[in-house]
């Protein structure tokens, strides 16, 4: 898979490089100190990773994610945690806080390997073909799934494409969030952030930004955190 790095700082750029250095199957092909010459780069080579700080002077990781090419997965890298939801509004794959352990880097790595691999399997007409009060189809991998509602935990928008998370498996589809949100019992199913609607009935425990489900952990948007709380939290909480 191969990668470039962009970030201001000298030093950071030298730590993800030797986390690059540890892990097979990522080609370092670049690294730079800010947005316009990463820009330059990509506008002439096929990069499929790109490994991002998002406070950098001129136009920032954030800015600066918002004007590459699709196919090109994006991880951030970050000091500052306060910034983990904006990452995630432009369909950012993960985030990793600095200084960034092996462990940590190694799950992030395998996370885009894993949706690389699936988004190579779709093609461009797969949509949701039918569904019912109980489920519905949706065509992936060359053949029709069939999903039944109870059985889904969360939804992820990834740039073009859905991944719908059941218990069992990932089902990834051509599709943009908004449109499958559109099928999903809204007496189950809420829109928590620009990336990803969850099934109420799979929360597990909640906090101010986050919702956990199993070893997952969904970032509440603060567009949606009011509407949220308001109709799914607030009024199931028992009183004393």
């Amino acid at each position: 898979m191969i990668c470039i790095i962009v970030d201001d700082e000298p030093l950071a750029r030298e730590a993800i490089e030797m986390l690059i250095e540890q892990y097979d199957g990522l080609n370092l092909v670049g690294s730079f100190n800010g947005a316009e010459n990463a820009s330059k780069f990509i506008s002439k080579n096929k990069v499929d990773l790109i490994f991002l700080d998002i406070q950098m002077p001129g136009v920032n990781g954030i800015e600066f994610a918002k004007l590459i090419p699709k196919d090109t997965f994006v991880v951030f890298t970050t000091a500052f945690s306060e910034f983990a939801l904006d990452s995630y509004e432009v369909d950012a794959i993960d985030y990793l806080i600095k200084p960034v352990k092996f462990e940590r880097f190694k799950k992030a790595v395998e996370k885009v390997v894993t949706y690389s691999k699936l988004f190579d399997l779709e093609s461009n007409n797969n949509q949701l073909e039918d569904f019912t009060e109980e489920f519905f189809f949706v065509k992936a991998d060359r053949k029709m799934f069939k999903v039944y509602f109870n059985e889904i935990n969360f939804v992820e928008g990834l740039k073009d494409y859905v991944v719908i998370h059941t218990e069992n498996q990932k089902i990834i589809t051509a599709m943009n969030i908004k449109t499958i949100h559109e099928y999903l019992p809204k007496s189950i199913f809420v829109r928590v952030s620009k990336s990803y609607i969850i099934n109420s009935k799979s929360i597990e425990s909640i906090d101010n930004n986050t919702v956990y489900i199993g070893k997952n952990e969904i970032p509440i948007g603060n567009v949606y955190r009011d509407y949220f709380f308001n109709e799914y939290v607030t009024k199931r909480i028992l009183s004393r």
